[in-house]
């Protein structure tokens, strides 16, 4: 009687837990599509500004002068969007303020390399041959590594990384499902760290800098602002990955009977050709002597990519300003080499037709971003967000909280908004406007900012059915577990979110109790 009291207790907490999931999509799923969501603050902002304007909304601080780029203290006026001179605003800027809208100039360009990597099948080699040569002790940090460093390629580890997971670890008698979950859990639980700048950076740092010039024009983000603590990052989220898949994943997934062979369709996805093996050495010699002609242009002193008047690596020099295109370049050239080599390009019509199929893949992005650059500017024409900045800033101020707590709140925030939205760009592109200035009011730099955005927005995209990507996660698993469903995923994952974040926090309040910097230049604090 009592086993089947607590069968029936484990039961009804089951089917409570379900609800919740059930709820959570059900709203999700009520939310309109990104572009529609912005067209509809949009139109909010609109009639919010010529309401406040009504009013007489007016907030008195302190502010870089526009002119003369000197702090001074300022009355900030609401400026309606209705009147004669908002309507001419929204008419002759459209196009201006899409042209101009920061990130998508860089995503474009970081996309023409990236997409020919991926489409040539490059970036895929790279990750099955390095998966294939780790020794039977580092197959699952390596799985989770891979899979934090597959950022680089936007979405490619979900597609390519996450079913190979599951294969190795199964090649080796391991339960497939945990392999899944660790690839999993470093794609997309780890998305925003790695060793090296992926498209994510200069998305958000475009982002960021259209923010902060709400407080200070003279202000930019670099795309490499969070580059010091992404690289701790993923060592940190290795290492938790690895803990969390061997010690507390496994265990409860059980044990599985090895398969005497794999499918044929494993086979290949494991294993390179004896042609792609080849296209894969030339490739990356390719890729190495790129590196090497970058370094002479940067190691010596009067050197091609460093700064001609200061001598500089970092500030405003070639390299870092040119530092997308450079980056693109370094995927094109070798892609187009393995895909000569590999067969997979014939002529250069098939790598002109794989460049304008990475870019047909861009189009809900650069839709996306029209409404996103209208909105930003609205925000910032309106003066809504400097208001909102200066009253919050004193609000907070009035609080007494130190940047710790305030950081801590806004990762724990953004983790639970991420779970009803889960395009990092349209998020930060409506709470940046806010909260990045608010913070830089109280002295936190946007780079700080931005940095526990990026943690909240990571951890919780492993256990949100609205990720875009989650519903091909399940038939995946499904391949391995045919009773394998939403709940599957869901509860395997949840143990990765609870430790990323709170690993996350801690190594976030280290490095702000050290005053470490976030990346080349870029420091915790802001002070206009």
């Amino acid at each position: 009687m009592e086993k089947s009291k607590m069968k029936q207790e484990n039961q009804k907490k089951k089917n409570l837990f379900q609800k919740c999931l059930d709820g959570i999509e059900t709203v999700g799923n009520k939310l309109p599509h990104p572009v529609t969501l912005f067209g509809i603050f949009c139109l909010a902002i609109m009639v919010i500004s010529a309401i406040t304007q009504a009013i007489g909304l007016e907030s008195t601080g302190e502010l870089v002068n526009r002119s003369t780029n000197e702090l001074e203290l300022q009355t900030i006026k609401a400026v309606s969007l209705l009147s004669r001179d908002g309507i001419v605003y929204m008419l002759e800027n459209a196009v201006s303020n899409f042209v101009n809208f920061a990130p998508l100039g860089m995503v474009l360009v970081g996309m023409l390399g990236i997409g020919v990597a991926e489409g040539s099948g490059y970036i895929s080699a790279l990750l099955k041959k390095t998966v294939a040569i780790t020794p039977v002790q580092l197959v699952t940090p390596m799985v989770v590594f891979l899979g934090v460093m597959s950022n680089i390629a936007s979405d490619a580890g979900y597609v390519v990384l996450v079913p190979l997971g599951a294969l190795i670890f199964m090649s080796f008698g391991r339960h497939p499902l945990a392999g899944l979950a660790a690839g999993f859990a470093g794609v997309s639980g780890g998305f925003s760290a790695n060793l090296i700048m992926g498209t994510i950076d200069p998305m958000l740092a475009g982002i960021s800098t259209e923010a902060a010039k709400m407080i200070d024009p003279s202000y930019t983000v670099q795309p490499t602002g969070n580059m010091f603590f992404m690289i701790a990052s993923t060592f940190l989220i290795t290492f938790l990955g690895w803990f969390i898949t061997d010690k507390i994943v496994e265990p409860r997934l059980g044990k599985i009977e090895k398969k005497a062979s794999l499918s044929k369709e494993d086979d290949n996805l494991k294993n390179l050709s004896d042609k792609e093996k080849k296209a894969l050495k030339v490739a990356n010699a390719t890729l190495i002597g790129l590196i090497v002609i970058i370094a002479a242009c940067v190691i010596p002193e009067n050197g091609l990519l460093r700064n001609a008047e200061t001598k500089s690596i970092i500030d405003h020099s070639p390299l870092m300003n040119g530092f997308v295109p450079l980056m693109a370049i370094c995927f094109f050239i070798p892609a187009v080499v393995y895909g000569k080599i590999a067969g997979v390009f014939k002529s250069e019509k098939d790598v002109c037709a794989q460049l304008g199929s990475a870019m047909s893949s861009m189009g809900g992005y650069i839709a996306l971003s029209f409404v996103a650059a209208q909105f930003i500017n609205y925000f910032s024409y309106t003066n809504l967000g400097t208001i909102l900045a200066i009253e919050g800033a004193n609000f907070l101020e009035s609080m007494g909280l130190n940047a710790i707590t305030l950081m801590i709140a806004f990762v724990v925030f953004t983790g639970f908004i991420n779970l009803f939205m889960g395009s990092a760009s349209a998020k930060w592109a409506i709470m940046a406007p806010v909260f990045l200035p608010m913070f830089m009011k109280l002295g936190i730099s946007p780079e700080l900012t931005q940095v526990a955005y990026r943690i909240g927005d990571s951890t919780t995209n492993i256990i949100s059915p609205l990720m875009s990507y989650f519903a091909m996660i399940v038939v995946f698993a499904q391949r391995h577990d045919k009773k394998a469903g939403i709940g599957t995923i869901i509860s395997t994952m949840i143990p990765y979110t609870i430790f990323f974040l709170i690993g996350w926090i801690i190594l976030l309040g280290i490095w702000m109790v050290l005053g470490l910097p976030l990346g080349p230049d870029a420091f915790m604090t802001y002070s206009m």
